[in-house]
């Protein structure tokens, strides 16, 4: 029994630290457990595994970015608007820890990790659907297959660009992004036209 209170937000706090201290790599789960003066089980209650750990950073830029729609003035802005400021949100919401996701992405990668990719696979459709719905996206059939697809690769050239992005506040990957969602609206615009044609 842990010898003090712990949640999920304290864990995942505390992981972070430790990771900033060393690496994401380098800390173990027995190390996180002693810093909380807590059992590796106590740990296991709330993740069942250091990955488990890692995916709390996407949650929570998910969460961030899905809020964004509480606020009246995103309403006022245009489809491919609201879908610039949702992804670049997401982003500003990794930024205090933009190395640690470096490394996080890196381990994932590794050649065998077969699993974990498989899971990146689904975390990715997962926020990119939700990018779709928040910014008000509404195409149907081909049409919609089509800009998931260019608004999938949008997100991960962007998010590329972002992991190095050295400028304030992000500035180029704005940039970069903004010319992406332009070349994707062309692109649904072309595409919509020949589905009109042979339908």
């Amino acid at each position: 029994m842990a010898e003090q209170l712990i949640d999920k937000d304290i864990i995942f706090q505390r992981a972070v630290e430790l990771a900033h201290h060393r690496s994401w790599q380098s800390f173990s789960i027995i190390e996180l457990a002693t810093a909380l003066n807590c059992s590796m089980s106590d740990i296991k209650c709330y993740f069942r595994s250091k990955d488990d750990i890692a995916e709390l950073f996407f949650d929570r830029a998910d969460d961030a970015m899905l809020s964004m729609t509480s606020a009246n003035s995103y309403f006022t802005l245009s489809v491919d608007e609201r879908l610039l400021e949702c992804i670049m949100c997401w982003f500003q919401t990794l930024a205090p820890d933009k190395n640690l996701i470096r490394e996080i992405l890196t381990y994932k990668l590794e050649l065998g990790h077969f699993h974990l990719q498989a899971h990146s696979i689904t975390r990715i459709s997962r926020t990119v659907q939700w990018f779709l719905e928040v910014s008000g996206r509404e195409h149907k059939g081909i049409c919609r297959t089509a800009d998931e697809i260019a608004v999938t690769s949008a997100y991960l050239a962007s998010f590329r660009f972002f992991l190095l992005d050295q400028s304030d506040d992000h500035k180029n990957t704005r940039t970069l992004l903004k010319q992406l969602i332009r070349k994707i609206s062309r692109t649904q615009g072309w595409v919509s036209h020949l589905y009109y044609l042979v339908s």
